[in-house]
C-alpha cells in the first residue's frame, strides 16, 4: 500500500491525522512556528511516522548543517530528505556522498532526491545514489526536463506530470529502477499521473493538491485529472483560518485522491 501525505495549513494539522499515513515536516517551519513545532513534537510522542523535508522547494535552497541535524535528532523521523540542489546533478550527488557518513538515528532513513537537467543526468544520478547504498530515492515534481519527456500538450501541468511518469517508466524499462527499489514522489503538477504508477516500487507520496484544490473551490470530478496545478499554495495559505475552509470539499477531494491511488 502506497503511503500518502497531504500537507495542510496550520489550522488543519490535527484534522490531517485522520487522512494522512504519515506527517510531513518542513524544517524551516519547525524553526519559525511554535504551534507547528509543538504539533510535530506531539506526533513523535504519539508514535506517528514523520518525514522531514529540507525545505528546498519552499525556500529555494536546502536547510542543512546544524539546523537539519538538530531536527533529525529531535524528531527521529522515519525519513529525512537530505540536502539537494535544484536541477544540479553534480552538487546533489556530492552532497549525497557526504551524507552517507553522517550519523542519524537507527530508525531514520536518509532519502536523496534526483536532481537533473535531462533524462541522461537523471539516470546517472539515480544509479549513483543506489551505488552509494541509498535504499529509498525521491523524484521532485517540477523538474524542467519532464516537459520534454511527454511530447506536447496545451495543459502545461499535465505535460510536466506525465513527463515525470515517463522518466520513471523509462528508468524501469532500462533496468535502472528495479521492482525491489523504493521511490518517493515529491508533490505533483497534476495528480492524474498517479493513476498510472502500477509499480511495486512506489513507496510513498506527498502532495497538497487535494487540499489546495479545495481552497480554490475546485471539486475533483470526472474532468479533474486534467486540471492545472491549483493557484493556492502552502506558502500563501499556511495561516488561513479554518472557518474559511470548506471541510466537506477537503474531505471529498482527499477521498477521491485515495480512490485514484488505490484504483
Amino acid at each position: 500500500m502506497v503511503k500518502i501525505n497531504h500537507e495542510v495549513p496550520l489550522c488543519l494539522l490535527e484534522d490531517s491525522k485522520k487522512f494522512n499515513d504519515y506527517q510531513y515536516a518542513l524544517v524551516h517551519l519547525l524553526e519559525e512556528n511554535e504551534e507547528y513545532r509543538k504539533f510535530f513534537l506531539k506526533c513523535k510522542e504519539e508514535g506517528i511516522p514523520i518525514y522531514l523535508d529540507n525545505s528546498l522547494h519552499e525556500l529555494g535552497y536546502a536547510i542543512e548543517g546544524d539546523i537539519l541535524s538538530k531536527w533529525i535528532s529531535i524528531l527521529e523521523p522515519e525519513c529525512v530528505f537530505i540536502p539537494d540542489y535544484w536541477e544540479d546533478a553534480l552538487s546533489s550527488m556530492l552532497k549525497a556522498k557526504q551524507w552517507v557518513n553522517i550519523k542519524v538515528p537507527n530508525n531514520t532513513l536518509k532519502v536523496p532526491v534526483v536532481q537533473a537537467l535531462n533524462y541522461e543526468e537523471a539516470k546517472i544520478v539515480y544509479d549513483y545514489y543506489k551505488h552509494l547504498g541509498y535504499t529509498k530515492i525521491a523524484f521532485s515534481y517540477g523538474a524542467s526536463y519532464y516537459s520534454k519527456m511527454f511530447g506536447y500538450h496545451p495543459n502545461t501541468s499535465l505535460l510536466k506530470a506525465m513527463g515525470r511518469l515517463n522518466v520513471i517508466c523509462k528508468l524501469w524499462g532500462e533496468g535502472i529502477i528495479r521492482n525491489e527499489d523504493k521511490i518517493h514522489l515529491l508533490g505533483t503538477a497534476c495528480p492524474i499521473e498517479f493513476k498510472f504508477y502500477n509499480f511495486p516500487f512506489i513507496d510513498s507520496i506527498d502532495t497538497s493538491n487535494p487540499i489546495m484544490a479545495a481552497l480554490d473551490g475546485f471539486k475533483y470530478n470526472s474532468k479533474w485529472p486534467d486540471h492545472s496545478k491549483p493557484k493556492s499554495n502552502m506558502n500563501e495559505c499556511f495561516d488561513i483560518l479554518k472557518d474559511q475552509i470548506d471541510m466537506d470539499l477537503v474531505n471529498y477531494n482527499v477521498e477521491q485522491f485515495k480512490n485514484l491511488i488505490n484504483k
